[in-house]
Parts: structure tokens; C-alpha cells; sequence
């Protein structure tokens, strides 16, 4: 009986597992776009799906739109950032999420963006993502971070929904 039991509550749990929020989350796609969210907040996280994507989709151009987490963690791990970040072929940064920090004089994500080899890359405040992306071509866009980033995530689902709509009428 209590095998049983165990045995139903696994089976159970896992016909209703929705997977994780967050990571790799293809959010839209279609013949030209792809979108996809990440909660990648660390630098080995970062590397990770551009890695990633840059395997499974390796003739697209790939946008990050990447909010860093934590004053602390930009100033530590500032150069791995930097170096995740570079791999990538068009950057957004965002303000730094603060969470429960207060700031860190001269950790800003200016600086971040100083540190970053790439050609193209600017800092953005999040009420102009949309208007940027609506004039892009990426055929690759990634939101990443752990921040409030995950507020502009159905923005851009509904732009690309609108804006290709348009283009199949």
C-alpha cells in the first residue's frame, strides 16, 4: 500500500510538471524570429545559452538584452561578464537590478558596458526596448537576468505577434 502510494504521488508529479520557467524559454518563433527568455543572472549562466543558441542557430545573428543582478555581483564578476557577453553579435544592457542592495558607487552598468569587447552594444532604459526592437532585425533576441527583465518579456511577445502578423496580411 505505501509503495503504491509513493509510486501514484511520483506519477503524479510528474504528469504535472510544466517544466522550468525561465531557462531556454522559447517564447516566439517563426520563420524569421526567434525569442527566447533566460533567467541566466551569472556569467557561466550566460555562456551557457549563448553557447547554446549559437550551436543550434548558427547562421542568426543573436540580440542579448541582459539586466545584471546585484551591485555585488557586477563589481565581482564584472570581467567574466564581460567576457560571456562579448560572444554574442548585439547587446542591451539595462540599469542593474538592485534587489535588496543599495548602490555601489562607480558599479553601474556604464561601467559593465565599458568592459564589454563589442562593436555593437548600448545601454538602454527598459521603456525604450520596445521602441529599439521595433525597428531590428536580429533573427535571434534574448532577454536574460534576474531581475524585473521578465516584465518586458510579454512586450516583446506581443510586438514580434503584431509585427509579423502585419507582414503575413
Amino acid at each position: 500500500f505505501l509503495i503504491n502510494n509513493f509510486y501514484t504521488g511520483i506519477n503524479n508529479a510528474l504528469l504535472n510538471f510544466k517544466g522550468n520557467q525561465r531557462r531556454f524559454d522559447i517564447r516566439f518563433r517563426n520563420e524569421s524570429v526567434i525569442y527566447i527568455d533566460d533567467y541566466a543572472h551569472h556569467p557561466r549562466e550566460l555562456e551557457a545559452i549563448i553557447t547554446a543558441v549559437k550551436k543550434l542557430f548558427p547562421n542568426k545573428k543573436v540580440l542579448g538584452i541582459f539586466q545584471p543582478h546585484l551591485f555585488s555581483r557586477t563589481k565581482d564578476l564584472a570581467n567574466d561578464f564581460a567576457k560571456a557577453l562579448k560572444n554574442i553579435d548585439e547587446l542591451i544592457l539595462l540599469d542593474i537590478y538592485p534587489a535588496r542592495e543599495k548602490p555601489i558607487p562607480g558599479i553601474t552598468s556604464e561601467w559593465l558596458l565599458e568592459k564589454i569587447d563589442l562593436d555593437k552594444k548600448q545601454l538602454l532604459k527598459e521603456n525604450k526596448v520596445i521602441p529599439y526592437l521595433s525597428n531590428i532585425k536580429n533573427e535571434i533576441i534574448l532577454t536574460l537576468g534576474a531581475g524585473n527583465i521578465d516584465k518586458l518579456v510579454p512586450e516583446i511577445e506581443q510586438l514580434l505577434t503584431s509585427k509579423f502578423a502585419e507582414n503575413e496580411s
